[in-house]
């Protein structure tokens, strides 16, 4: 199954019968004709890298692994490996030059905003930030119905609003169970069900992968996912993935922009996240700038100008009016090195300990899996 995250929805709608859908990750070969209805799961943090790490903890993906149940199949998902942008390329199919979500945070162009895409709300208006259709309308249009099962908190945020809209929402709380809000919309009729779950992710950042508390985290999306499973309806399948891997930063392996007065000088504008900078630099700094981040982060990131980055293809396609959204200077941190900006960010972020954003394979890989009623 080669492809990426972008083809998950396309190929999800195909298998219900959507005009223009084009299933080419094979899933009607796994799952034949007669599906009505297709639940997707996104499990935020699960790379497919981690995944013989999170089997120790989680029966059902362990089961997958060894052949025994499921169908697995290796995706990328976009870049940069954030959420923000795998949301929105997901829920578009769209590469994330040409919607627009290029990072965890962006500068607006024109002012020395900073807009953190998770507490984004209506400004700017997401159908001008983002204003390519996703395929929660296309379904929508056609008359198929497309709902997302997501917490109330989510609702009316410009995030929800640029990846989903044209969904109907069924908004939950902690509380709630949640795995019973999904099987309750797939047995409401026949469509599209879409759900998520952040819980691996937030370990992973808060305490590291592979900690006593990031297994704890897998063995609840594992009962999850296991409970999803025993309840498809007739006629269904269920496709997990993820938007992107991670991987943990050591300590020494940290640099700080805002005490090394190398990497400060020339900077007007500090945005992206710890793995990869976007660096909105003073009138004419952009190359000194690039040669003294090149220079003190030699052997731990690659430091491109705009117009380097944007060739490498590495975003895609880039939409002309999304180009000011991309750094003067772009560094992607390679291994397992990390970006902090102290002073231009909340003081947690410096405490994280898993991260993910960069391009290596441990946060590029994602799995599908793809599990039907049928067995």
């Amino acid at each position: 199954m080669p492809g990426s995250i972008c083809d998950v929805l396309p190929a999800a709608a195909a298998l219900l019968g959507a005009p223009g859908a084009v299933d080419t990750l094979g899933l009607a070969d796994c799952v034949g004709d007669r599906v009505d209805r297709v639940a997707i799961v996104l499990v935020d943090g699960m790379g497919w890298h981690l995944l013989p790490e999170l089997a120790r903890s989680a029966p059902l993906l362990a089961s997958v692994l060894a052949g025994g149940t499921g169908r697995l199949g290796e995706l990328a998902c976009t870049f940069p490996s954030t959420t923000p942008t795998s949301l929105v390329s997901l829920g578009t199919g769209a590469q994330p030059g040409e919607h627009g979500i290029l990072g965890f945070t962006l500068n607006v162009p024109g002012t020395d905003r900073v807009l953190n895409h998770i507490r984004w709300r209506d400004d700017p208006p997401h159908t001008v930030w983002q204003p390519l259709p996703t395929w929660f309308e296309r379904l929508a249009q056609t008359g198929i119905s497309a709902r997302a099962v997501l917490p109330a908190s989510f609702l009316g945020s410009g995030l929800t609003e640029a990846a989903y809209r044209g969904a109907r929402f069924r908004p939950t709380q902690p509380a709630d169970d949640y795995a019973r809000q999904v099987t309750d919309e797939l047995n409401a009729g026949p469509g599209l069900v879409y759900g998520y779950t952040a819980g691996l992710d937030t370990a992973a950042h808060a305490f590291g992968i592979g900690s006593p508390q990031w297994h704890e985290a897998a063995a609840h999306v594992d009962a999850l996912l296991a409970r999803l499973v025993e309840s498809l309806p007739a006629n269904s399948a269920m496709l997990v993935t993820a938007d992107h891997g991670g991987l943990n930063v050591p300590p020494e392996a940290r640099v700080d922009i805002d005490t090394d007065p190398r990497l400060a000088a020339g900077v007007r504008v500090v945005a992206g996240e710890p793995r990869v900078r976007y660096l909105h630099t003073e009138p004419g700094a952009a190359a000194d700038v690039r040669a003294a981040w090149a220079e003190v982060l030699d052997g731990w990131a690659r430091v491109y100008s705009r117009e380097q980055a944007v060739a490498t293809g590495m975003f895609g396609p880039v939409n002309p009016a999304n180009l000011a959204r991309i750094g003067d200077v772009v560094a992607v941190c390679t291994g397992d090195a990390a970006v902090l900006a102290t002073g231009h960010e909340p003081p947690e972020s410096a405490r994280l300990i898993g991260f993910h954003g960069a391009a290596t394979p441990a946060e590029m890989a994602i799995p599908l899996i793809v599990f039907n009623s049928f067995g």
